[in-house]
């Protein structure tokens, strides 16, 4: 089992910037890849970014150059820094981790909300 606790979303002005914290527990040595989606009301959930556990990461396109993900083993924690936030950017976001279990099973955080104001 892996649990994933989200903190960090809030309100924000357009152009402003927000930095998401994802802590992760438990069975941890058997996580693979990292996330964070995003679902806004009426809309599809998207997936936001990812890192695997060599560090290698991917971008929404919509987010690439105002988003960075990254990881700190030393914490257990997986980031997502946002900069430059737009109203579109508004959604919770939900942190997730695929952990191998002979095939990958998938955790979710709770999710928090980001809103950004225009």
């Amino acid at each position: 089992q892996v649990q994933l606790v989200e903190s960090g979303g809030g309100l924000v002005e357009t152009g402003g910037s927000l930095r998401l914290s994802c802590a992760y527990s438990g069975s941890i040595f058997r996580i693979n890849t990292m996330g964070w989606y995003r679902q806004a009301p009426g809309k599809q959930r998207e997936l936001v970014a990812t890192i695997t556990s060599g560090g290698s990461t991917n971008y929404l396109e919509s987010v690439k150059g105002r988003f960075t993900i990254s990881r700190d083993n030393a914490k257990n924690t997986v980031y997502l820094q946002m900069n430059s936030l737009k109203p579109e950017d508004t959604a919770v976001y939900c942190c997730n981790a695929l952990a191998m279990y002979g095939g990958l099973v998938a955790y979710w955080g709770q999710g928090t909300q980001v809103t950004v104001s225009s």
